[in-house]
């Protein structure tokens, strides 16, 4: 899709071809009517000739205004190649995104290139884990309803806040091995603390799914006969009966 630069000069020389093309018309239907108005007389198809000349100049002098009022307007400026490639790439995955299996695509992409990324260092496990119980709360979370509704969006605010970190602690651990050897000792400590607080904020987030899970386990009881099963139940017992009085006729 092009840009605000592109679609000024596009829209200029587009104006600019339809004022010539009204202007030549004007002139073509101009001069005919110069010509053969004398030739025959004054009559209706000269009136007709007449007004189409007159439509079309004044067509033709519109059109020069709008191609000079647009060219007095400064062009924008022409946009930085990186801010183009961000905005091809955004509109690329927005065009993804609308097709039917297209966000499951998309958002496994992410995940690959995310996980890539943290290759190699401590936060991989527990990014793994993450996408593991993420993967499965996004399962349920259509049938969380009512009173879960609140923790849905918890979970959701903690996954995001919990991929951050995992993010910070890749670089914090690779900026711990270009340091000095003077250097590395506070990014030790800090990656430490960043690690255990990556580990705490999975593991509440691997209970919260399993909580979930229990939430959805309650709706429908062992001891209690789920909807479905029992109008399969009626339907086995109804056609035994049908068959029963089939066989006796």
């Amino acid at each position: 899709m092009a840009d605000e630069r592109t679609r000024y000069f596009r829209r200029l020389g587009k104006l600019r071809r339809s004022a010539r093309r009204w202007s030549v018309l004007a002139g073509g239907l101009g001069g005919a009517t110069a010509i053969l108005t004398p030739y025959a007389g004054i009559g209706l198809g000269d009136a007709a000739w007449a007004a189409a000349a007159g439509a079309a100049t004044a067509l033709a002098a519109w059109r020069w205004s709008d191609l000079r009022t647009l060219a007095a307007q400064p062009a924008p400026p022409a946009l930085d190649p990186a801010q183009a490639a961000a905005r091809s790439r955004a509109r690329l995955v927005a065009a993804v995104e609308r097709l039917p299996a297209g966000a499951g695509v998309v958002n496994e992409v992410r995940r690959a290139r995310s996980r890539s990324a943290l290759r190699g260092t401590t936060a991989a496990g527990p990014w793994e884990r993450l996408d593991r119980a993420a993967a499965t709360m996004a399962g349920m979370s259509v049938r969380l309803t009512g009173l879960a509704e609140p923790a849905v969006a918890e979970a959701a605010e903690a996954e995001r806040s919990l991929r951050e970190l995992a993010s910070r602690v890749a670089s914090v651990e690779r900026a711990v091995r270009l340091a000095p050897a003077d250097a590395r000792p506070p990014l030790a400590e800090a990656h430490q603390a960043l690690t255990g607080q990556l580990a705490d904020g999975v593991a509440a987030y691997e209970r919260l799914v399993v909580a979930a899970a229990g939430y959805l386990a309650e709706e429908y009881r062992p001891e209690l006969e789920h909807p479905a099963a029992a109008r399969l139940t009626e339907a086995t017992d109804l056609l035994h009966g049908f068959a029963s009085a089939l066989a006796e006729l």
